[in-house]
Formats: C-alpha cells, structure tokens, sequence
C-alpha cells in the first residue's frame, strides 16, 4: 500500500492564535500615567510638609515674641498682689512689719540641737 503524501503546494496553515482586538493601551503608557500621577502627588506632599514646617515656625515666633509681654503682665499682677497684700497686713496689724531686722530672737536648728538637755528639762 503506499504511503499517503501531502498535496503538492501543502497543507494550509492551522489557525491556533486566537484573533482577539487589542483592548486598552500598551503597559508603557499605564507606568508613565501612574508615575505621573505619583509624582504629582509626591510634589504636592512635599509643598505641603514645606507649608507646615513654615506654620509652625512662625507659631514659634509668635511665642518668642510674646514672652515679654506675658512676663511683664505676670509681673504686673505681682506687684499689685504684693500691694494688697501689704495694705492687708496693715489694716489688720495696724503698722508695717518685717521679718527682717525685728528684736525676736528665733532660734536655729543648731542651738536647739546643742541644747538638747536643756529643751528636755523644759518640756518634762
């Protein structure tokens, strides 16, 4: 029997892609759009770092400069409390005391320390 051959000019191709359209763009484009975009956002987030660092000198600023006005009331209020409170012991002990330079004698700790056999005969 003899051997079956192919036709002269042989066989047609066989179709084994599939004939699909294209859909989308090409993946180049999609990497270059979404670096765009982040690097469009990271510009953004660096101007606004840049904008807060900037807020929150200017706050520190405004702190250093109000300092001395925030001392100075602080310091008023002090001097009008020491007034007071000087015009009350007047109105109350009838004559400005002092602390200082009075003819009471306070003992020191030393004293009280050194003679310690003597305190003991008073209070038993």
């Amino acid at each position: 029997m003899p051997q079956d051959l192919p036709p002269t000019g042989g066989y047609e191709p066989v179709q084994y892609k599939r004939n699909i359209p294209v859909r989308g763009f090409k993946p180049t484009y999609y990497l270059l759009g979404i670096t765009a975009i982040m690097g469009y956002g990271w510009y953004r987030m660096g101007q606004g770092i840049r904008e807060r660092n900037e807020l929150a000198r200017e706050k520190m600023w405004a702190r250093i400069h109000l300092v001395p006005l925030l001392q100075a009331e602080e310091d008023r209020d002090q001097v009008r409390r020491h007034w007071a409170d000087r015009a009350r012991e007047k109105e109350l002990l009838g004559k400005e005391t002092s602390a200082y330079n009075s003819d009471r004698y306070v003992a020191l700790l030393i004293d009280l320390v050194s003679h310690i056999d003597t305190l003991t005969q008073w209070f038993i």
